[in-house]
């Protein structure tokens, strides 16, 4: 989502002549995180504002940015795909917020698979837990702890990777070097805190195994170890005994009832040795690969699935869909006002201005959003297939193949190619521009022969239509014959750049860019054909 309203830009907060601060994501107890936007890089990231309330001067916020750094690089050595880079910590102008910047995940937190009547399925929850406890086993070994493990900070990708968030995050805000609240009391999520941290003891690994006994515990229990308020459960935390789980839910296997039993122990000795040994015991009850889940191992609607990476392990990354072959159907529009198709051609307008100025500055990702932010509405007022929609999407597709996503921009091109054959004709130039833009993705994304056989069959139409020495001829000989050379077929190259050549000193000269080009590359191919010898 773009930072506009009612048609009109509001402006970003930007930190450090850098971040853009775009919509907020959560509002937490450390702090509140909002997508932001680097513009330096091109590229979402998340962007956390500590508390100011954890900052009480611009001297503490220098030491918090300082000690950040410090386990930013200390963070950085974990190398797991589970735990989310961490880019930047920048204090603002007036050096007493400080924020941090992050790696932005396209994901779901765990507390949101939290449901007091539908607990998880067994699968799903031993799921998460393996994948927590493989994140940390990486943590432990640079050795990092993390110290605030809880649903919130957990989070499933779409692909059902889990990432472990904000690691590093209490270690910076720990107390025992510098006192954050007025009260003095310890960092952390009361819920989950193991009984060392509640009394301020030696933080160890096993401090972390107990949060991920509290976290599997809610997650099979639907509902967590202990309640109350903070002082209670921290008492309980202490003090109380928790209830084992197969008396709250009958189904769990008694193995997983005595493992969770195990990392809740209160001596921090007492509980598994290492993450390894609670992974190890995790493995009975995760599915097997390329097993397909039952009913019964639904999890909650419109969450991702975490047992995905077990049971399709290093699977190929879903591809885009196909457009749809079926027959047209022509998209009826209802009728619109005046003022209606007004507001719309004016929104398209400004999207347009907009994203010219965000291409400006290489802005790709932005500009993609901003003529992206317009299309549905358009295609509402306008029809899917009217001209306007068709040029916002293309645009769109040109910008995506621009800023190099080319994955992205690749089904966009061959829906338009499709959408501009049946509005216009398959030899159309919109169409051919489509089909050609189409292969030259393939081509960057590595798959040569099926750019070629494209970029051939396009190369035909427009022979047929406007000879062999118009531009666009010209510009697809040429980039057919690149595509010949990087498969190693030079002779076929050969045998198209030289009347290629011949042609462009014809039309345009022979200081022609492209003749120019075009005569280098010949002059290697001989050099190489003749053993680097010159003719």
């Amino acid at each position: 989502m773009h930072a506009e309203t009612g048609g009109s830009r509001v402006p970003a907060t930007v930190i450090s002549n850098r971040y853009e601060l775009l919509e907020e994501l959560s509002h937490g107890g450390m702090g509140d995180v909002w997508r932001g936007y680097d513009a330096v890089l091109d590229r979402p990231v998340a962007v956390k504002l500590i508390r100011q309330a954890a900052v009480t001067s611009s001297q503490l916020a220098e030491e918090l940015a300082r000690r950040f750094r410090r386990e930013a690089r200390i963070t950085a050595r974990i190398q797991h795909p589970g735990v989310p880079q961490v880019y930047d910590a920048v204090l603002d102008d007036s050096f007493e917020r400080l924020f941090l910047v992050m790696e932005l995940v396209d994901g779901v937190p765990l507390s949101a698979y939290l449901q007091p009547d539908h607990p998880l399925p067994v699968s799903w929850a031993a799921a998460v837990a393996a994948q927590v406890a493989t994140v940390l086993s990486h943590a432990h070994d640079v050795p990092v702890i993390h110290r605030d493990l809880k649903p919130s900070n957990i989070l499933v990708a779409r692909d059902g990777t889990v990432k472990v968030l904000d690691f590093g995050i209490a270690a910076i805000l720990r107390t025992d070097v510098t006192k954050l609240t007025a009260t003095g009391s310890p960092i952390g999520t009361h819920q989950y805190m193991s009984p060392e941290q509640v009394r301020g003891g030696r933080i160890t690994p096993q401090t972390d195994l107990y949060a991920l006994g509290c976290v599997l515990h809610e997650l099979l229990a639907g509902r967590p170890v202990f309640e109350g308020n903070e002082y209670t459960l921290m008492h309980q935390h202490l003090t109380a005994a928790p209830v084992p789980l197969r008396q709250l839910r009958a189904d769990v296997p008694e193995p997983l009832e005595t493992l969770v039993l195990h990392l809740l122990r209160k001596a921090s000795e007492s509980r598994p040795a290492d993450t390894q040994e609670v992974y190890e015991r995790l493995l009975p009850f995760l599915p097997a690969a390329g097993s397909v889940p039952t009913k019964a191992e639904a999890g909650p609607l419109g969450t991702p699935d975490p047992t995905r990476l077990f049971r399709h392990p290093y699977a190929p990354r879903s591809m885009a869909p196909k457009p749809p072959a079926a027959v047209h159907t022509p998209t009826t529009v209802e009728f619109q006002p005046l003022p209606v198709l007004e507001q719309v051609r004016a929104a398209i307008k400004e999207a347009y201005a907009h994203a010219d100025l965000l291409l400006d500055d290489e802005r790709f990702a932005q500009a993609v959003e901003v003529i992206g932010a317009v299309v549905e509405s358009a295609a509402s007022a306008l029809g899917t297939d009217s001209k306007e929609v068709l040029g916002l999407r293309k645009q769109r597709a040109a910008i995506r193949f621009l800023g190099g996503d080319y994955r992205a921009a690749l089904p966009e091109f061959e829906a338009l190619a499709a959408a501009y054959s049946r509005t216009a004709g398959p030899a159309s130039t919109p169409a051919r521009e489509c089909r050609a833009q189409a292969a030259r993705c393939r081509a960057e994304l590595g798959q040569v022969t099926e750019a070629l056989h494209e970029l051939q069959d396009v190369l035909d139409t427009v022979r047929a239509l406007d000879g062999d020495v118009s531009e666009e001829a010209i510009d697809l000989r040429h980039g057919i014959a690149v595509l010949l050379l990087a498969q190693g077929k030079v002779a076929e190259a050969l045998q198209l750049l030289k009347p290629l050549q011949e042609d462009l000193v014809m039309v345009y000269g022979p200081e022609d860019e492209l003749a120019l080009e075009v005569a280098e590359t010949l002059a290697r191919i001989r050099l190489d054909l003749n053993g680097g010898a010159p003719e």
